[in-house]
């Protein structure tokens, strides 16, 4: 999971495509990005990731639908598949109240009957149909569909609470998680989503999860932690948020965080497999005093996380 790397450096394309080729080259399944308010587009991003990768899986994490009509985010999910060779996973989020309503003056009103809604008509709209008729609460739809002719396209909710967990296991492919830890997936999230998939008539749902994770010495743990605190450590403020800590032991994302030496990282991660995640969503913590010593401390995780097979 990159990011967010914040900054208006005239050299970001460039990053985001060489940590991409990067990521592939080191044998990673999956890459996954997110869209900051007021930053390098997710879409953009994606599509200029799969030009340089052949192999990768790429997804979102998370858009909020409130930016995009269903139908604009069909069409630029479809042409982003279309880009990427159909490896691309699109990651939908509610988003918080904070950024929708106070930062771009929408609504933020029952969030998960309006991913509902929404998911009827993108679903519409991605299955591969020449025209959307859709009529619901949210939306009364009427269009034309024809980007391409690729239907694959994997749609993952970040659904944190009980309702936005059902609509996911009802209408879409998974969940990613942000601020979930083991007991919360264990006991909390993958039983409802899973109980929804089936009654459904769905395959299992996937559950990936984001982990931070530091490598470092053992007597540097406790430092590590506070410092995710304070780079990682604004979400635990947002009530969606903060509802899903309280499902589980963690109380901020130092809880969270898988630091330590290599076999002390790995048993975490194991752990968080084991309670029922089936994807894991590595954001690597970056530690030192400068930026020479940072760089080597995220490639030395970088390359251990690379390694691991579970």
């Amino acid at each position: 999971m990159l990011g967010p790397e914040r900054g208006r450096s005239r050299d970001k394309v460039a990053q985001l495509c060489a940590d991409a080729a990067a990521a592939e080259q080191a044998g990673f399944s999956s890459l996954w990005i997110p869209q900051i308010p007021g930053d390098f587009d997710a879409f953009i991003a994606i599509a200029l990731m799969g030009r340089v990768t052949e192999r990768i899986e790429l997804g979102t994490a998370v858009l909020p639908i409130q930016t995009r009509h269903p139908i604009a985010m069909a069409q630029e999910s479809l042409s982003v598949q279309a880009a990427c060779g159909g490896r691309f996973t699109l990651g939908l989020g509610a988003s918080h109240h904070w950024v929708i309503d106070d930062m771009l003056g929408l609504p933020y009103e029952r969030p998960a009957v309006h991913m509902r809604d929404y998911l009827e008509v993108l679903n519409a709209a991605l299955a591969g149909a020449e025209k959307v008729d859709v009529e619901n609460e949210h939306y009364q739809v009427h269009s034309p569909m024809d980007v391409t002719d690729r239907t694959a396209n994997p749609v993952l909710l970040a659904a944190l609470a009980p309702v936005m967990l059902r609509v996911a296991g009802e209408h879409a492919s998974g969940t990613i998680l942000w601020l979930a830890d083991e007991r919360a997936i264990a006991e909390h999230v993958a039983p409802r989503i899973s109980k929804a998939a089936a009654n459904a008539g769905r395959p299992a749902p996937r559950i990936v999860a984001g982990v931070p994770v530091a490598l470092c010495a053992k007597d540097d743990v406790d430092a590590a932690r506070a410092h995710a605190n304070v780079v990682l450590g604004h979400a635990e403020f947002c009530p969606n948020y903060q509802r899903l800590l309280d499902q589980g032991d963690a109380t901020d994302v130092g809880d969270i965080l898988a630091a330590g030496d290599e076999s002390t990282v790995a048993a975490r991660l194991r752990a968080f497999r084991d309670a029922g995640t089936t994807d894991l969503a590595v954001r690597v913590l970056a530690l030192g005093t400068d930026r020479a010593s940072r760089i080597a401390s995220r490639q030395r995780t970088l390359e251990f996380l690379a390694s691991l097979r579970f």
